[in-house]
């Protein structure tokens, strides 16, 4: 499926443009309403549309583009009030969608939209298809002394509570799903925070730290260098020992 970005801030349109490409979407990027406008390369089966431009407002750019095609368009935009969306809308986009937003959430209305319009809704195939979201086990999940209740939303190590985060929280549950698998940081990023963060990675790292320091030991969570992390049960010596400090 060809997408159109009309977006003219590269910390966005870069990592936006790869994450879609994982999931097997063709992108051409331009970085003004004017490009935008004029972009013959290829018809494309939807329009991803910023309003904040640097030579004309998108808003234009929408009215323009609805003049003369019916492409669907999708505004991505850091404008989150009621009257920029209803003008948007209104002015002919199908959808809108404001910032920050994940990669996921923007498949799936990419998909409403062209189920909308008439068109076969995109399907990614092959090694692009999204993975189903693991399956994490119900109730409280016991892993030697640290016991994860999802339900609840509360983790206790050798039968004290642990206070979490809740991002803390989730970043654990993750973890947890699957002990001793190594998760890659751009999993962990996709699942526990938002799939489409253009924050700097070192956030998972402060709160790998945090997590590490709140269970009492590093051995909870280990690193695979150049990978990801794991979680993991320390052994009884090294409990025994940190128990003892």
């Amino acid at each position: 499926m060809r997408l159109l970005l009309i977006e003219d801030d590269d910390r966005i349109a870069g990592p936006l443009t790869e994450g879609l490409g994982r999931y097997g979407f063709t992108v051409n990027h331009v970085r003004t309403g004017a490009a935008g406008l004029a972009d013959t390369t290829a018809a494309p089966d939807l329009v991803l549309l910023d309003l904040g431009l640097p030579d004309m407002d998108g808003l234009d750019v929408c009215r323009s583009l609805r003049a003369r095609s019916a492409v669907p368009i999708i505004m991505i935009t850091a404008r989150g009030e009621e009257a920029d969306r209803i003008v948007g809308l209104e002015l002919g986009a199908d959808d809108y969608l404001a910032k920050p937003f994940g990669v996921r959430e923007l498949i799936a209305r990419i998909r409403a939209v062209t189920r909308r319009a008439g068109a076969p809704a995109y399907t990614p195939t092959g090694p692009a298809e999204i993975p189903e979201p693991r399956r994490p086990p119900s109730g409280a999940q016991e892993l030697g002394p640290l016991a994860i209740n999802r339900r609840t939303r509360e983790v206790h190590l050798n039968g004290q509570h642990v206070a979490l985060t809740p991002r803390e929280f989730d970043l654990l549950a993750f973890l947890a799903d699957d002990p001793g698998t190594v998760c890659s940081r751009q999993q962990i990023m996709d699942t526990v925070w938002d799939p489409h963060f253009f924050g700097p990675t070192k956030t998972l790292d402060a709160h790998v730290a945090a997590l590490r320091r709140k269970l009492g030991d590093p051995g909870w969570i280990t690193t695979a260098r150049g990978i990801g992390f794991r979680l993991t049960i320390p052994s009884e010596e090294a409990a025994a020992a940190e128990a003892a400090r």
